[in-house]
């Protein structure tokens, strides 16, 4: 990031009970995350940690269908929760004592979900989760009911539906409790269906004014606290792996390819701005839903490390083709994932656009290689890496880097 994420979101001023809560102007200047926004992630990545913890498990015993599933009905709740915060934050945070009170209540909420994801994994009891995301999301309806009490016209009704929206998806989700196992897979599918369709009801007439960079920025902080989070798993599986199994050998190649996965990672992510491509709803709303799949890959890498070292200390009852999938396959679909939504619209050229795709190939290629699968996939993301360096310095020495290789391709 850059000097101006240290830069003040306001002019100081005393903290208040009570403000109006009034849109804010989509070309404030200065505008940047806050120290509430950043705690409201670090306490979300809790409950990501406790769902990629019972992925790893799910996959080393051999579950892994039933895992996947598992992880994606766990990992909507908590991306759909933070995803909502963070576009009306954007437009809306004023920073008073009762919009940090609620917004604490929203992160007690995920805290309580996270409590209840092992009990969902292991027993399919949904219970607890749903009383955390109940009460993220009977916070998030407060917050857009108070926003609606501030507004007039189009705009008031605007809050109104997505408070109205946010309460009925809660009845919905109650069948997740009460309805029999059986039926819950299609619970969860409907659901995530409505959920989806309350922003673009809500907004059909009135949009809300969200910060192109405050968003973009909001976005790729929680995507450097996911890819820590995959940092700390795989660091503690390596060290118990070591502790435990003397393993040292088997484990150094899995860790250093992890190591290179996830730089790669990062690094890919950020090497382009993307807050000038979100000049609409429509872009902005695909790419905010696309992000679903970067934010579980990238933590699901950090789960496929884990399996891949319980499988190498013989402690999966899995085979090494299936603990390298677990990396693998994550990896590549975050590559494609982020040259879907980021890259492609600042590539110039065939050559540079297929440089994340063949990489995407190359690494699911790299499962076939038994215990040097990681390896290699890491050796393949850091190989990209360079090649788009190269590439990009190679343009920029021959001119062709002016503005058609910086503005933003629709």
């Amino acid at each position: 990031m850059t000097s101006e994420t240290h830069s003040p979101q306001r002019p100081l001023r005393p903290l208040r009970p009570l403000r109006p809560l009034t849109a804010r102007g989509r070309d404030e200047p200065h505008r940047v995350a806050s120290p509430l926004e950043l705690f409201f992630d670090l306490c979300f990545v809790v409950a990501i940690a406790q769902a990629g913890l019972q992925l790893a498990h799910a996959v080393a015993e051999g579950h892994a269908g039933e895992g996947v599933l598992n992880y994606a009905m766990q990992f909507f709740s908590i991306w759909w929760a933070w995803m909502n915060f963070s576009w009306f934050s954007s437009a809306y945070d004023n920073d008073d004592v009762l919009y940090r009170v609620v917004t604490l209540v929203q992160i007690a909420g995920v805290l309580v979900l996270a409590a209840g994801v092992s009990r969902a994994f292991d027993q399919h009891d949904y219970v607890v989760v749903w009383l955390g995301y109940l009460i993220m999301r009977l916070a998030m309806a407060a917050q857009w009911l108070r926003a609606a009490r501030a507004a007039r016209g189009p705009e008031r009704t605007m809050a109104l539906r997505y408070a109205g929206g946010v309460l009925l998806c809660l009845v919905g989700w109650l069948g997740l409790v009460v309805l029999p196992e059986h039926a819950r897979g299609w619970v969860f599918l409907v659901m995530v269906i409505a959920e989806l369709c309350v922003p673009l009801y809500a907004e059909k007439d009135y949009t809300t004014h969200w910060h192109p960079h405050h968003i973009a920025e909001r976005y790729g902080l929680f995507t450097i606290i996911v890819l820590g989070e995959t940092i700390a798993a795989a660091t503690v599986a390596v060290k118990s792996g070591v502790d435990e199994n003397d393993a040292l050998g088997e484990l150094l190649p899995i860790a250093a390819g992890g190591l290179l996965i996830v730089f790669a990672a990062w690094w890919i992510y950020f090497v382009v701005p993307i807050h000038g491509h979100l000049r609409s709803n429509q872009q902005a709303f695909l790419w905010g839903y696309g992000h679903y799949l970067i934010f579980a890959s990238a933590a699901t890498i950090g789960s496929g490390l884990e399996v891949a070292v319980t499988q190498a200390v013989g402690k999966a009852h899995i085979s090494t083709l299936a603990a390298s999938a677990a990396v693998t396959l994550p990896t590549a679909l975050y590559l494609l994932t982020v040259w879907a939504l980021h890259a492609r619209h600042y590539k110039v050229g065939i050559t540079q656009q297929l440089v994340l795709p063949v990489a995407a190939l190359l690494v699911i290629c790299c499962t076939f290689l038994g215990q040097w699968a990681v390896l290699g996939a890491g050796l393949v993301s850091a190989l990209t890496v360079a090649v788009g360096v190269t590439l990009t310095a190679r343009m920029a020495a021959t001119g062709e880097s002016g503005a058609e290789a910086t503005a933003p391709v629709d």
